[in-house]
Order: structure tokens, then C-alpha cells, then sequence
């Protein structure tokens, strides 16, 4: 990531933006314009959204749900130009500091099975694998739950 990116809050008047970014890398499954209004709407009770920036341009975006001790990453995506720049690591820390501010024990994910980039970049950020939906996103497109253990747990007794 370069100098002169930052991560910074995800508003409404980008949302045309993200939504065209959404479309361009999701285009089976892509949020609409309503899911962004909505999922902006939860900032700040149980969502946060984060953005970067490239040459004023955004370049990519990131949200999480928080309720209770339970933090889930909604989307995480950067745009094909921007890719392999960091932006994806640095939105994907900002979301597990966010979780982690609001008391979060826990960070979960779904991810394509075949997205084999987002797979790794979860893994080294500490993800674990817990279970497999097949068919979540499309027929024959499975999905890969991952957890991220941000508190161990206690167990009486022990």
C-alpha cells in the first residue's frame, strides 16, 4: 500500500462506485445498490465500512457486522487494477481492529472455495477453516466458513 493511500469510512455517495466495483468482481452474485443503502444504514450500532483510495479513485472496501461478541466480514474487495498492493491486508486489519474495539471474541467469513487469493490472504491473517457450504454462492459454487479467534476461550474447570 502506498504512502499515500489511507483506509477511511465507506459514505453513501460512494456507493455507485462500490456497487460497480461489486458488479465487475462479483457478477453472479453482487450486492445491489439497496444492500449497500441497508448495510450503510447498521454504521455505526452493528456495522462499520471501510474504503481505499488510489489516485481519488476508490480502489477498494471492506464492512463488518459486530452484534454481540460475534464479529462477521461482510465483503472484502479490491478492485483488479489495485490488486496486490496491500489494500486487501490493510482493510481486512482495519475490520479485525474494528472487531476487536467493539469487544468481539470472534471475526467469521465466507469465501468462494475457488478464490484461492482471498483463501491465503485469510490463512495468514490467522483464519481457520470450519466448514464447507456447498452450493452457497451458486450451484457448484461452494463457500469456505472461516473463524478468527480474537479471545481463547475459558473453559470452567480448566
Amino acid at each position: 500500500m502506498s504512502a499515500a493511500t489511507e483506509i477511511r469510512p465507506l459514505r453513501w455517495w460512494d456507493i455507485p462506485a462500490a456497487h460497480a466495483l461489486e458488479t465487475e468482481l462479483f457478477p453472479v452474485d453482487a450486492w445491489s445498490e439497496a444492500t449497500f443503502w441497508s448495510e450503510l444504514a447498521g454504521v455505526p450500532s452493528t456495522r462499520w465500512y471501510a474504503a481505499a483510495d488510489i489516485d481519488g479513485r476508490l480502489a477498494a472496501y471492506g464492512g463488518l457486522r459486530a452484534v454481540d461478541r460475534d464479529g462477521d466480514v461482510q465483503t472484502l474487495a479490491v478492485a483488479p487494477w489495485a490488486q496486490r498492493r496491500g489494500l486487501g491486508r490493510a482493510l481486512l486489519g482495519a475490520l479485525i481492529e474494528e472487531a476487536r474495539r467493539r469487544g468481539c471474541a470472534q471475526v467469521l467469513l465466507e469465501v468462494r472455495a475457488d478464490n484461492e487469493a482471498a483463501l491465503a490472504l485469510y490463512g495468514s491473517q490467522g483464519f481457520e477453516r470450519l466448514a464447507l457450504r456447498r452450493g452457497y454462492y451458486a450451484p457448484g459454487v461452494d463457500g469456505v466458513v472461516m473463524r478468527l479467534r480474537l479471545v481463547e476461550e475459558v473453559r470452567p474447570g480448566v
